[in-house]
């Protein structure tokens, strides 16, 4: 009788289990379909391409809104989902200033240091998942974070999104210049990033 109970107890802790899984694993791909769509929605803000430094508040700064970079397509578009990417960056960084490439700067700056995309790379590689970079596109699924090299040590960053180019493969949603666009260039710079990052882990 004892073994009997037992064993209904292992099968209810192993369905258990099992649903947990299954709930976290919904939940997570509930939250890359909404940073596509929030993704998408971003190509509706005209937006011109300003890098100046700029100071702004913390958590939750931003520049102005009319103006912006590829890393604050991403920013915004995770802002959307209750994801403050400024504040985890930093706070990161904080604790682990020696991990990013932060070059002749001596301390964390909480203005610009989530804008720039080699620090980007380190903190989604650090806490999200990094995936293999390839020209498969079947590798590649809405809501993957893509970074490229566009040459001459000049780096870039977009968001995969649920909408498909005339190549047959999943659009970017990237700021290169002209404010956020949705294009099918995937594979028309050398990718040197591929990443899934689902939020601060609790």
């Amino acid at each position: 009788m004892f073994a009997s109970a037992f064993r209904i107890r292992i099968r209810w802790a192993s369905i258990s289990l099992l649903a947990l899984a299954a709930a976290a694993q919904t939940n997570a791909t509930d939250l890359l379909a909404k940073l596509s769509s929030a993704a998408i929605e971003r190509t509706h803000h005209p937006v011109r391409y300003v890098s100046d430094y700029v100071r702004i508040a913390y958590p939750g700064g931003d520049v102005p809104a009319d103006t912006g970079v590829c890393t604050d397509e991403v920013i915004r578009s995770y802002r959307v989902l209750g994801i403050d990417l400024q504040r985890e960056v930093h706070e990161d960084m904080v604790r682990n200033f020696n991990a990013y490439p932060h070059g002749h700067q001596r301390s964390p700056d909480a203005n610009i240091d989530h804008r720039r995309v080699p620090n980007l790379m380190v903190f989604f590689a650090r806490h999200g998942t990094t995936l293999p970079r390839t020209i498969d596109p079947r590798a590649y699924s809405p809501g993957d974070i893509v970074a490229w090299n566009l040459g001459g040590g000049v780096t870039h960053i977009g968001i995969v999104v649920s909408q498909r180019g005339r190549s047959g493969n999943y659009m970017v949603v990237h700021n290169i210049g002209r404010g956020p666009q949705m294009e099918d260039v995937l594979f028309d710079w050398k990718i040197i990033g591929h990443y899934r990052y689902f939020g601060p882990q609790s």
